[in-house]
């Protein structure tokens, strides 16, 4: 929970700084935070959370070696990702302004994005570094780091803000620097204390295998993080049509919100770590009282919070701005907000559970029916039909959060536990198959003369039988050699029972050649893409389409039309 805290920190002090700045540079802010959490931390947090799973549940069978494996894999997958999101980021200008943002407000949400492109992969890399230690019982040095660079991150924005006057420059640079700061500090704290080094083997190709199966988890991982996560972020977009005033509210809003939410957040993390691990041994008992146990946690801390928080929301507003409109605004929207959060924070360790037990889809599906079906058609009707502007947005999630945590209670209450511990179980496992004798060709399948050597909670050795008469009772298929003329392979599941029902997929697994072709066509993809982004933004510069759109309020106004935004002329609800 520390460790989440100090995390946030980091942009929280951003938003601190930048607020003092003024009411156009904290909305500009707002902006650029909303496209990088759109566009780039949402997407790649969620192709992380696979690594969260997957660690959690192989160590939890005690096959180290492979949970170094996961992370290379992860490692590799992420930084590709890097490519479409600067495509996207580099033209965030442009998108702005074509979804009617303030032209000045998009400009100076621009600075903070380009200047963020470095920080991208350092971003990635951080929360694979976190949950690489975290699923492994690890979490002090996730504060240790923490703390160090929100010491950097203060350091920073006073020395270029307030030393050398950079203004919204110098708050955009402090902004990267923070991020690749506690990613380097992480990354020299594993490596001096070397807390790799009992699941790190050292860069391997097989990294490169097993894709597909990875991406089988993220992309449903990545749905429901991105579900929840956008809802937030477009509805800064939605306040950002009404006015700077209102997008400064939104943003208040989320800040607060986010610290709230790191509470539930850090026993969202625990809770998947305890049940992953859990259902990884077989612990199937200690996996559902860790559920219910963390949920009425959550219940109790969001109890406190929301006391808290609803005792001090006439003067919260005052640590971001001194306007007291936006004040007052962020004072009516805390009314909505206390009961959400409590609701909110149920949502939030649910899905730990879930995520722990590998329930991804089930979950991405009822965030996208749950924000989307009805989250999001009740905020934009009340937001701007019933005029309350960001207080009717706010009131939409509400009723969102409050089925959604009815939902996702419900669901672990009835779930199959035995299925979900045997499934954890089977996906912690591997099988180190080694050929003693003749070196066949790679590919082909093979029975005769292996060794079987478990990677699981004891080591053994066997030989595969044959079945009377000579059939084969099961198929491995070598995948690399290793410089003794030996053959290594590498199979998923539990060989300690009988296997007559049981094949492995000799097309599981692939060839160098294969390896080399379908990785490269995936580096020539994000290469293309950001190529494609790049051309994009020469084509379209921001300063063309900001032209464009002020000719077309001109034409409008020269035509005695009211504007092209009909809810400019909102109230605030009383």
């Amino acid at each position: 929970l520390a460790s989440r805290l100090m995390n946030f920190l980091l942009p929280f002090t951003i938003t601190i700084f930048c607020g003092h700045l003024g009411n156009m540079e904290l909305a500009g802010y707002a902006l650029a935070s909303a496209v990088i959490n759109v566009t780039t931390a949402a997407t790649g947090f969620g192709l992380a959370l696979a690594c969260d799973t997957l660690v959690s549940q192989t160590f939890g069978s005690k096959n180290l070696n492979r949970v170094g494996e996961i992370l290379q894999r992860s490692i590799l997958i992420l930084l590709l990702f890097c490519l479409p999101c600067w495509a996207t980021l580099i033209n965030s200008e442009t998108i702005l302004l074509a979804l009617y943002q303030e032209a000045e407000v998009a400009r100076i949400a621009q600075l903070y994005v380009v200047a963020f492109l470095p920080a991208v992969p350092a971003m990635f890399l951080h929360q694979l570094q976190v949950a690489y230690l975290q699923n492994q019982g690890i979490i002090w040095p996730q504060l240790y780091t923490a703390v160090a660079a929100n010491v950097i991150n203060v350091a920073v924005n006073y020395v270029l803000l307030f030393q050398m006057h950079l203004g919204v420059k110098g708050s955009a640079a402090a902004n990267s620097i923070s991020q690749i700061a506690i990613c380097v500090l992480l990354y020299a704290f594993i490596r001096w204390k070397k807390l790799h080094v009992k699941t790190w083997g050292g860069w391997s190709t097989a990294s490169l295998q097993e894709w597909g199966s990875f991406m089988q988890l993220a992309i449903p991982s990545t749905l429901m993080l991105c579900f929840e996560w956008w809802i937030y972020e477009i509805g800064g977009f939605l306040a950002g049509m009404l006015g700077e005033i209102d997008l400064g509210v939104q943003h208040v809003v989320l800040e607060l919100g986010a610290i709230t939410y790191m509470f539930p957040l850090g026993i969202n993390a625990a809770t998947c770590v305890r049940v992953g691990n859990a259902l990884g041994a077989g612990e199937m008992d200690k996996a559902i009282m860790t559920s219910k146990v963390s949920l009425v946690l959550a219940a109790l801390l969001a109890v406190v919070l929301g006391a808290v928080v609803g005792s001090t929301k006439t003067v919260i507003g005052y640590i971001f701005t001194s306007d007291e409109m936006i004040v007052q605004m962020v004072s009516e929207v805390m009314n909505v907000y206390i009961p959400l959060q409590f609701f909110d924070a149920l949502v939030c360790v649910a899905l730990g559970i879930i995520l722990g037990a590998g329930k991804q889809k089930i979950a991405a599906v009822s965030n996208l029916i749950g924000y989307y079906c009805i989250g999001l058609p009740l905020g934009i009707s009340l937001m701007f039909a019933a005029k309350l502007r960001v207080f009717g947005l706010w009131l939409g999630l509400l009723i969102c959060v409050f089925l959604q945590a009815a939902f996702f209670i419900a669901l672990i209450l009835k779930m199959n536990w035995k299925q979900v511990t045997e499934e954890a179980m089977r996906a912690g496992k591997t099988v180190r198959v080694t050929r003693v004798g003749m070196k066949p060709p790679i590919g082909e399948a093979l029975t005769d003369g292996l060794s079987i050597e478990s990677s699981g909670h004891t080591s053994e050795q066997r030989t595969v039988p044959r079945e009377p008469g000579g059939s084969r009772i099961c198929t491995y298929t070598a995948v690399r050699t290793e410089e003794r003329g030996g053959l290594v392979l590498e199979v998923t599941g539990d060989h300690g029972r009988d296997t007559r029902e049981e094949e492995a997929d000799p097309r599981g697994l692939l060839s160098l050649n294969q390896l080399v072709w379908r990785r490269g066509l995936v580096l020539l993809a994000g290469l293309g893409i950001l190529a494609i982004g790049i051309i994009m933004h020469l084509i379209f510069p921001p300063d063309v389409l900001a032209q464009a759109r002020g000719n077309l309020s001109v034409s409008l106004e020269a035509s005695n039309l009211s504007s092209p935004l009909p809810w400019d002329n909102f109230t605030t609800p009383s």
